[in-house]
């Protein structure tokens, strides 16, 4: 079973950047996305990025605005998150998924990003 290990999240204004990692412990999968759960919502996709090649595949509502990226030397995927809202505020997972499906598994236990006007 694979571990996922996500950092990066925290509190920043309206406008602002964060960057989250995730540190997966093997790569016997071929992608790893992430995806976004606020209070009272439910989980949704935000973004996937195939290990081999790169191809990538984004939610309509960042799209332009994040960026997913990995390190295939380091087991790492990272999401750059730019022009933050405050509607982008949500408990941020790591998890195995694909571009296909975007259903996410192994899930990480979640960092918390906070966006505020």
């Amino acid at each position: 079973q694979v571990q996922l290990v996500e950092s990066g999240g925290g509190l920043v204004q309206a406008g602002g950047s964060l960057r989250l990692s995730c540190a997966a412990s093997e790569r016997t999968f071929s992608s790893m996305g992430w995806f976004r759960q606020a209070p009272g919502k439910e989980r949704e996709f935000v973004a996937a990025i195939n290990w081999s090649g790169g191809s990538t595949s984004y939610a309509d509502s960042v799209k332009g605005r994040f960026t997913i990226s990995r390190d295939n030397a380091k087991n790492t995927v990272y999401l750059q998150m730019n022009s933050l809202k405050p509607e982008d505020t949500a408990v941020y997972y790591c998890a195995v998924t694909t571009i296909t499906t975007r259903r996410g598994s192994s899930w990480g236990q979640g960092t918390q990003v906070t966006v505020s006007s």
